[in-house]
């Protein structure tokens, strides 16, 4: 895991010191800002339907705060605003009790339960959030980029994180990175191929980074080994030399196959909502006669499929 800090006019990530232009990321047309918002289907099947599905169980489940979040909402000071994107069941908000926290999710039923247990929150899409530009203090995305299915997705959401929150506000971002993740799970999720994907988001869409002419900065953290990679990002004015500057180019980098699959990313991970659950007589009994889901009677449960980007090495500071 790693912490990188984003100043403005720079934004920030990456193992060795460097900088990046905001404005190189903040200048989208508004053409292409439209075709970035649209969701493409296999989020919706893969991702929203299956979680508005699973909400109840999923909830259940979601109740332990990962350290290095805590660590970094205990570390803001009083009376900040904080702004979770894909808040989910809204663990996070009000962890703080010195912070005002605002959570949005783009599952309904996720919301209704954060607001059942009194947070303010509400439906938004990460890509386009409800908010006016510097309105936060911080903001926070644990676990949600990597259901996003295009690197130009994952990327407006990034920007998003950037333009609500203030300057020298600070954004933290944790996705699942496949360097650390246990190779035995990985083999039990179903990896995608590349004529699947072309299928359900569209033939030629940038699932692999292609950014502009990138400056990043660094700031190394200890040896923390987890399943997951962290962003942290603060808007402050930088004024400390670059070690080094990355140069991407511009270009749309296209899909190659033999290298897809040496470095698969994307991948179908189970869900399994038990037979018992109050679900099952639910949207699970649809999502199986639809397909979305199966039996396992084995394992006495309903099978979904969650849509996973699976963030390599470097990638998300990239």
């Amino acid at each position: 895991m790693k912490d990188i800090r984003v100043a403005r006019p720079s934004v920030a990530a990456s193992d060795e010191k460097t900088q990046i232009r905001l404005s190189d990321l903040m200048n989208e047309n508004d053409l292409s800002s439209n075709r970035v918002q649209y969701t493409p289907e296999i989020e919706k099947t893969y991702v929203h339907q299956v979680y508005d599905a699973i909400a109840p169980h999923f909830s259940s489940t979601r109740f332990a705060k990962w350290p290095k979040v805590a660590s970094f909402l205990d570390s803001l000071p009083q009376g900040s605003l904080v702004l979770d994107a894909g808040c989910g069941n809204g663990k996070y908000l009000g962890f703080n009790p010195n912070c005002f926290f605002i959570g949005c999710d783009i599952s309904s039923p996720l919301i209704g339960i954060c607001t059942e247990r009194g947070h303010e929150a509400l439906v938004a899409d990460a890509v386009n959030l409800p908010y006016k530009s510097v309105f936060g203090d911080a903001a926070i995305s644990i676990a949600v980029l990597h259901h996003l299915s295009t690197e130009s997705r994952r990327r407006k959401a990034i920007e998003e994180l950037v333009r609500v929150v203030r300057k020298g506000g600070l954004v933290l971002i944790t996705v699942w990175a496949v360097e650390h993740e246990d190779q035995g799970l990985l083999s039990k999720w179903t990896p995608l191929s590349h004529k699947y994907l072309d299928e359900w988001i569209g033939p030629g869409s940038p699932r692999v980074r292609s950014p502009r002419s990138l400056n990043l900065e660094s700031i190394p953290e200890s040896k923390e080994k987890g399943p997951r990679e962290s962003c942290k990002v603060s808007r402050e004015s930088l004024g400390a030399r670059l070690d080094k500057t990355m140069k991407i180019n511009d270009q749309e980098n296209s899909y190659n196959d033999d290298r897809c699959t040496e470095n698969q990313q994307e991948y179908f991970v189970p869900w399994h909502l038990p037979y018992h659950r109050a679900e099952i007589n639910g949207a699970s009994a649809c999502a199986v006669a639809n397909g979305l889901a199966r039996k396992d009677d084995k394992k006495g449960a309903v099978v979904y499929k969650r849509y996973y980007h699976v963030f390599s090495e470097g990638e998300l500071e990239r």
